[in-house]
C-alpha cells in the first residue's frame, strides 16, 4: 500500500477514534476527502479495530449492514457493509446502558447467528451457514455513528466499523433447522409502544443469505468467520432512535424477546 494511502488511513482512523473518545460527531470523512475510495473506508474499519485489539479488546463476531432495500437506497448502493463486533460491545439482555457510553444512538431488531464452524469465503452457500450455524437468537443492536448529526455516505460508515455501537441477545437459543428463518415475525416497542413490525425476509431475503455474503466479502480481506463468534445478520426494520431514559424490546416469533434500556 502506497505511503500516502497509509497516511490517509490512520488519520481517518485518528479522525473517528476523537469523536468516540469525545463523544462529539465529527465531519464525514467524504467531506473531507471527496476521493476516499470503499476499499479505503474497509481498511480505516481496520487499522481502529487493531488498535482496539491492541488495546486489550477482543474481536468476537460481526455485524451486517445496509440489508434493506431501503437503506442501500438511500446510500445509493447495490450491497451490504459490515463491521466488527468486540468484547466491550456486549450488553446484557435486560441491562442498562450508561449514556455515556453512546452518541446518537439508534435500536434495530435482527436475528444473531452464533457459529458451531468457521466459514471461509469465498465460495460459502446459505446451506453452508446454516450447517456451520450452532444457534440463532433474536438480538437488539444500538447502532450508532460518530459522524455529526448522522450524516453520512457509504464510505462514512464503513470506516465508522459499519456505525456500530453496542449489542444485546436475547430470547432462547435455537436451532436453525427448527425455524424458517424468512418467516420469522418480529415486533419491535419503544417505551412499551409498538414502533414498527418486521419479518425475517427482511434482510436481503434470508438472514443466513447475509451471512454467507459476509464470509465471501470477508475472504477479499483474508478474514474468516469464526465457530463460537455471534454474527448480527441485520436489521428486519427501520433504526428507531434513542434518548435518555428510553427502553426497547424486541418480539420475535419461535425466538423470544430481547430488551434494554438507557440511563436517563
Amino acid at each position: 500500500m502506497k505511503s500516502i494511502a497509509i497516511e490517509k488511513i490512520k488519520r481517518f482512523s485518528d479522525h473517528l477514534a476523537e469523536a468516540e473518545k469525545d463523544r462529539k460527531g465529527v465531519l464525514p470523512l467524504i467531506e473531507l476527502d471527496p476521493e476516499i475510495t470503499v476499499e479505503e473506508a474497509y481498511q480505516i474499519q481496520l487499522e481502529t479495530i487493531k488498535r482496539k485489539t491492541d488495546e486489550g479488546q477482543k474481536i468476537v463476531g460481526k455485524k451486517i449492514g445496509l440489508t434493506s432495500l431501503a437503506m442501500q437506497q438511500l446510500l445509493g448502493v447495490d450491497q451490504p457493509d459490515y463491521g466488527h463486533l468486540l468484547d466491550g460491545m456486549v450488553v446484557e439482555n435486560g441491562g442498562k446502558i450508561s449514556w455515556d457510553r453512546v452518541l446518537q444512538p439508534k435500536v434495530e431488531a435482527e436475528i444473531a447467528f452464533v457459529l458451531k464452524k468457521d466459514l471461509i469465503g469465498p465460495k460459502v452457500t446459505v446451506m453452508d451457514v446454516l450447517l456451520a450455524t450452532e444457534y440463532v437468537v433474536p438480538a437488539l443492536e444500538i447502532v450508532d455513528s460518530r459522524v455529526e448529526n448522522w450524516n453520512i455516505k457509504l464510505q462514512d460508515t464503513i470506516a465508522d466499523n459499519a456505525s456500530s455501537g453496542l449489542y444485546v441477545l436475547g430470547g432462547k437459543p435455537l436451532p436453525v433447522h427448527k425455524l424458517d428463518l424468512a418467516q420469522v415475525g418480529m415486533v419491535l416497542y419503544k417505551n412499551g409502544e409498538m414502533k414498527n413490525t418486521g419479518v425475517g425476509a427482511a434482510a436481503l431475503g434470508n438472514p443466513a443469505f447475509c451471512v454467507a455474503w459476509l464470509a465471501n466479502k470477508l475472504s477479499e480481506f483474508d478474514i474468516s468467520l469464526k465457530a463460537g463468534e455471534v454474527i448480527l445478520s441485520g436489521a428486519l426494520s427501520v433504526a428507531i432512535d434513542a434518548q435518555p431514559g428510553d427502553s426497547f424490546h424486541a418480539r420475535f416469533a419461535h425466538l423470544g424477546e430481547v430488551s434494554v434500556s438507557f440511563s436517563k
